[in-house]
C-alpha cells in the first residue's frame, strides 16, 4: 500500500495511491492517519473523493513529525569516502520540522552558505508507539518507507563536532512523496532496494540501501532505547557515497541546479535549488 500527503484546495490531506488515483482518507496527513491504531484497515477500505495523482500537489509526508532523528555515516561507500572507520553505534543527529519540504517543493539555498550539499537517504515511517523495542516489536514499528533528501550546509556542518546547525536549515529537506508498507518492498522491513541522486542530471549518488551498516530495524531498535518513537516520527538512515563535499574538487549546489532523488519502488523527489527569499 502507497500513502501520500496532498495540498488541495488550503488544506493537506492524508491519501491512498492506486497507480495514478488519490483516494482521500480521514486525516489531513500521513501523520495524523497513522495515530489510528486500525489505520491500515482505514486506508486499504477507504472511498473518500478522488483525485489525479499527476495533477495533485504532494506536501510533505508528515507535515509535523514529532521527531526526526537522522543518521550520519551509515552506508559503507559514504564511510569510506569520508575517510573515517566504520562504527560501532549509529552517529545521530536531529532535525526540525521547518526543515521539511515536499517532494516537489524548491530547496532554499541560505545566504550564509556557498556549501550547499545532497544525500539522499531512506526514510523510515514509524507507523506504532514504542520503547526499547526488541526485534520484532522494532521491525512492527515500521509503517512503511519514504525518499529523503539531507540537504547539507557542509560549512555550518563542520564548524563544530555537532552537526545540527549544518543539518537544520528551514525549506530544505524534502520528504515524499509517499510512504510505501513493508509488504511492498524486496527484504520487507529491511528494504534492499537501489538509492540514486543526480544533480542536473548528472549521476552523483548510486548504491543499495543493502550497503546500510545498521538497518531500519536496528536503528528503531537503538533510537527507541533513548526516547519513545511516536506514530509519524521519522527516521532518516544514512546517505551513500557520491556527496558533493568528499570530491576533488568538491561540488556544490547552487541556484537553479534540479536535484532528483529516487529509491526504487518508492518513488522520486524532484527539487528545484532557488535563492532563499528573503
Amino acid at each position: 500500500m502507497k500513502l501520500a500527503t496532498l495540498r488541495l484546495a488550503g488544506r493537506t490531506q492524508a491519501v491512498r495511491v492506486d497507480a495514478d488515483i488519490a483516494t482521500e482518507l480521514d486525516a489531513p496527513d500521513v501523520g495524523t492517519l497513522l495515530e489510528q491504531d486500525d489505520w491500515r484497515e482505514r486506508a486499504a477500505t477507504a472511498t473518500g473523493r478522488r483525485h489525479d495523482l499527476s495533477a495533485a500537489e504532494p506536501a510533505p509526508l508528515v507535515t509535523r513529525p514529532g521527531k526526526i532523528v537522522c543518521v550520519g555515516l551509515n552506508y559503507r561507500t559514504h564511510i569510506l569516502e569520508m575517510g573515517r572507520d566504520l562504527p560501532t553505534h549509529p552517529t545521530l543527529f536531529a532535525k526540525y520540522t521547518d526543515a521539511l519540504i515536499g517532494a516537489h517543493d524548491a530547496i532554499h539555498h541560505p545566504a550564509e552558505t556557498d556549501a550547499l550539499d545532497w544525500e539522499a537517504e531512506l526514510g523510515v515511517v514509524i507507523g506504532a508507539s514504542v520503547r526499547r523495542a526488541d526485534e520484532q516489536q522494532a521491525a512492527a514499528a515500521i509503517a512503511g518507507f519514504t525518499v529523503v533528501n539531507d540537504v547539507t550546509c557542509r560549512d555550518w556542518q563542520f564548524r563544530t563536532r555537532e552537526w545540527l546547525q549544518g543539518k537544520t536549515w528551514e525549506h530544505t529537506t524534502p520528504v515524499g512523496p509517499v510512504l510505501v508498507t513493508p509488504d511492498e518492498l524486496p527484504g520487507g522491513v529491511r528494504p534492499v532496494v537501489a538509492i540514486t541522486c543526480s544533480v542536473d542530471q548528472q549521476m552523483m549518488q548510486a548504491d543499495t540501501t543493502g550497503d546500510l551498516v545498521f538497518d531500519p530495524v536496528a536503528l528503531v531498535q537503538y533510537v527507541s532505547t533513548m526516547v519513545r518513537l511516536a506514530p509519524g516520527d521519522l527516521i532518516a538512515t544514512g546517505t551513500p557515497g557520491g556527496v558533493g563535499h568528499a570530491r576533488t574538487p568538491s561540488l556544490r549546489l547552487q541556484p537553479g541546479h534540479r536535484v532528483i532523488t529516487e529509491i526504487e519502488g518508492i518513488g522520486r523527489l524532484d527539487n528545484l535549488v532557488v535563492t532563499e527569499p528573503r
